[in-house]
């Protein structure tokens, strides 16, 4: 009993402090890759600009998915909802950053503003609800494996994803899902889903408490 209560004490890491320590962290890491992105859809064309999008995407989803998981050692429901709080509060940081600095140093393209309709603000929404979904999600793969081998085996959690993000993303393609096709916005949105799958695969074999 005592051990479990030391076993306890060592995860769901969620004082106020560390949530919003974390949220300034990943917000300001949010804002960076996006910058990145911005200025790579600027400056480059073609296979080149593709490859390092692509790049920048990954590390930003393995990030907000995986970082707040890990930094508040998610074990229980506790330490799954400290770091989904961790990815809301990110977000707020990031729109802070986005309306007083992005928007207004010229790095998005048109293409940006025509997705949108010709504005910025198109994508605030969809930044909080996605911002909170994948640390949720991803925290819940890293309690899912410490419960059952007792640590996180995060490159596990990471390549599973990948995976299915190319076989959701593929099939929404070949099965001529509206708007799907052999795009990085197409398996940008494919990680959503098969971010889901994976959660639900990381169950599996779960040790019951």
């Amino acid at each position: 009993m005592t051990s479990r209560v030391e076993s306890q004490a060592e995860h769901d890491t969620t004082a106020v402090p560390a949530i919003v320590l974390g949220s300034a962290k990943l917000g300001l890491l949010e804002a960076i890759l996006v910058l990145l992105f911005s200025l790579a859809s600027r400056f480059l064309d073609g296979f080149v600009e593709t490859i390092v999008c692509a790049l920048i995407l990954a590390i930003g989803v393995a990030a907000v998915t995986i970082l707040p998981g890990l930094w508040t050692r998610a074990l229980t429901i506790e330490g799954i909802a400290g770091a989904a709080g961790i990815g809301l509060g990110a977000a707020g940081v990031f729109l802070l950053i986005d309306v007083t600095v992005l928007q207004n140093i010229g790095t998005y393209t048109n293409r940006w503003h025509e997705i949108g309709g010709g504005s910025n603000w198109w994508y605030h929404p969809v930044w909080w609800m996605v911002g909170t979904f994948l640390p949720w999600m991803g925290s819940w793969i890293l309690a899912n494996q410490t419960a059952r081998n007792g640590r996180p085996a995060v490159l596990t959690a990471l390549v599973t994803t990948l995976f299915l993000t190319a076989v959701v993303g593929a099939l929404a393609i070949l099965l001529g899902f509206p708007g799907a096709g052999w795009t990085l916005g197409t398996f940008a949105v494919a990680v959503l889903p098969a971010l889901a799958l994976a959660t639900i695969l990381s169950a599996v074999g779960k040790r019951r408490s």
